[in-house]
């Protein structure tokens, strides 16, 4: 049964590596009721920065400011990812990684390390693994050449998980983290409600989260926030995606931005994101957006805005142009950025 096998994926790697560059994805059927998926993509950036926010290949929420302004240009295919999925009747298993793990140096070999993105595992209704937490909603990440785009507006954590699914309405139980704080004692997983609201003019989710947050000091602080985001379609093909988080929410939006607890405090931010996508054409395309994040403790006040054209040469090759800024306005810093991305789809 095993030789079975190996020649059945043998036969379908074969017939996939000579498959059309339009697929978005390969997948074979293996054994009865089987079937085994690979895809990802494969993206190049060349990137200038300009400015005194110190360069980084993408934005997060925080950065490193300069005595005195800086460029630097940077070429790289590190953001390049690859997935494969097993799906047998009801059970289903997914892996992705990419190469934004580390390591390697620009003077001779460039090498990355691989990166765990997801895995996980769904039986029906019930996914068990690492994957986007359910805080988040995924549709309403903008089209950016800068890797998830705003990301201070943005709800951005994968971790483990729990989740059951019913119907619209998602519950999990989430790996804790008192980010900040004293994390041998946390010993209750962060709690996430989410009702997605669905149909032909697009979506909208509203999430709740709920935590318990242990301080140096010994204490334990309750957290709550909560969350409104979605993608509204618009006129022809364009789109609105917006994000809104307002609460106790610490490290779930803004990547860095700040952490869970101050000092014996936690703390509160609010941020949002707005961005819109406008089709020229059928495949020539642009997107503006804005984002920015305020938080009360530590007083940060970060913000970003781009502007981009992507075009799709095929139906799986894209090239796209964006500028934008990005500033760390609470201390009065911030660097201009150009990006060119070419990405073609596995």
């Amino acid at each position: 049964m095993l030789t079975s096998t190996i020649k059945k994926l043998t036969l379908a790697t074969s017939l996939g590596l000579m498959a059309s560059s339009a697929m978005a994805g390969y997948d074979f059927n293996v054994g009865d009721d089987g079937k085994l998926s690979f895809g990802g993509y494969l993206k190049v950036d060349a990137r200038y920065v300009n400015g005194d926010v110190a360069y980084r290949d993408f934005w997060i929420g925080t950065g490193t400011p300069l005595e005195e302004s800086a460029s630097q240009f940077r070429i790289f295919a590190n953001e390049s990812r690859f997935n494969t999925k097993y799906v047998h009747g009801d059970v289903m298993g997914f892996i992705e990684m990419d190469f934004l793990g580390g390591g390697g140096n620009q003077v001779v070999s460039n090498s990355a390390h691989p990166r765990l993105r997801h895995a996980f595992i769904k039986y029906k209704d019930l996914t068990v693994g690492q994957t986007w937490t359910t805080f988040m909603n995924t549709s309403a990440i903008p089209e950016t050449a800068d890797f998830a785009g705003a990301t201070v507006g943005l709800a951005f954590v994968r971790q483990g998980q729990i989740r059951y699914d019913m119907g619209g309405f998602q519950v999990s139980i989430e790996n804790p983290e008192s980010d900040g704080g004293d994390t041998v004692n946390d010993d209750l997983p962060d709690v996430v409600a989410r009702y997605n609201f669905k149909g032909d003019w697009g979506n909208v989710s509203i999430s709740a989260l709920g935590r318990r947050l242990n301080t140096l000091g010994g204490n334990s602080e309750t957290a709550f926030g909560g969350s409104i985001a979605g993608r509204i379609n618009t006129f022809g093909k364009d789109d609105l995606r917006f994000q809104f988080h307002q609460g106790e929410v610490g490290r779930y939006v803004g990547l860095g931005v700040t952490k869970d607890l101050i000092g014996e405090e936690v703390e509160t931010s609010t941020s949002y994101l707005a961005a819109y996508r406008h089709y020229w054409t059928d495949t020539l395309r642009s997107t503006f957006l804005y984002g920015r994040i305020e938080t009360d403790k530590s007083d940060a006040d970060r913000s970003q805005w781009s502007v981009n054209l992507f075009q799709n040469l095929t139906p799986a090759l894209a090239v796209g142009i964006e500028v934008g800024n990005f500033a760390l306005d609470d201390q009065k810093v911030d660097s201009n950025y150009a990006q060119f991305s070419m990405r073609y789809a596995l």
